[in-house]
């Protein structure tokens, strides 16, 4: 369904990726000729004697699913989407990723710790597949009218950094909890994780539709705070549940996600 570009003001996205092994083992490993699989083992192992903690950098991957929700300017939900479903191709994704964002006119990007992960890596996804995006790289404008500055709440809102302020605090629990404190499921049967397996077992749309419901819990937590904020009354916060609700019982024969996340709903 194709909705005209003043109608779109907000694109609240979600990204899942995984590690490109050949790119690990030529820059980190160059002539110990190790499999992608065998280079990012050693990575993961190697990070997680320095860190205790095994996850591969941003930079050293690329996306296989994005998923967008596109909200209006009072907040109600128009539709989700997947990019480039069901290839799910990283340079495909990446491109209709931006171009997106300038047809319909550079609305906020909404993030769950996104500015810490998903748009570096969409950034850098457009720097390897030669996208160009001279709009979002406005560095010669005014500091507080530039796009990725992190303050620039109108270019991108991040709900960990409202949760957080802007960093001085820790939220330790991610979305998970975020989304379980709104009695909405959080993660369910796939964690991020297990993204890496699923793409090797050609699992795509399985991967999409994990993706969508991070969308969905983002969703949600954008709407709790908004109410928080006070740009909503808990009066509407409801109505925009109960709508999609409505939508995620009619579309759950397209979706098996969205049939698993209403079973899940408000066990709480």
């Amino acid at each position: 369904m194709t909705q005209p570009s003043n109608e779109v003001k907000y694109l609240l996205f979600d990204v899942e990726s995984v590690a490109d092994g050949a790119l690990i083992a030529s820059t980190r490993y160059p002539g110990l000729e190790l499999s992608p699989e065998e280079a990012s083992e050693r990575f993961r192992f190697e990070l997680l004697k320095e860190s205790g903690k095994d996850f591969i950098p941003y930079t050293y991957h690329f996306p296989v699913a994005v998923v967008i929700a596109k909200i209006r300017e009072d907040y109600s939900l128009i539709e989700i989407v997947s990019l480039d479903e069901p290839q799910h191709r990283p340079q495909v994704i990446t491109k209709y990723f931006w171009v997106g964002w300038e047809r319909y006119a550079r609305p906020t990007l909404i993030t769950f710790n996104g500015r810490s992960f998903d748009l570096p890596l969409m950034e850098l996804s457009a720097y390897r597949y030669g996208v160009s995006i001279p709009a979002w790289f406005n560095i010669y404008d005014k500091a507080f009218e530039q796009y990725r500055n992190r303050y620039n709440v109108s270019s991108h809102l991040d709900l960990h950094e409202i949760l957080t302020n802007f960093g001085s605090s820790w939220f330790r629990g991610g979305l998970n909890l975020a989304a379980q404190l709104v009695k909405k499921p959080g993660k369910i049967d796939v964690q991020g994780n297990m993204v890496h397996e699923l793409y090797k077992a050609g699992k795509l749309s399985e991967i999409s539709e994990y993706c969508r419901c991070d969308v969905l819990d983002t969703y949600f937590v954008f709407l709790r705070s908004l109410l928080v904020m006070g740009r909503i009354t808990a009066e509407r916060e409801t109505q925009l549940i109960e709508q999609v609700r409505t939508m995620l019982v009619e579309q759950s024969d397209a979706h098996p996600a969205y049939k698993l996340y209403l079973s899940h709903w408000g066990r709480l």
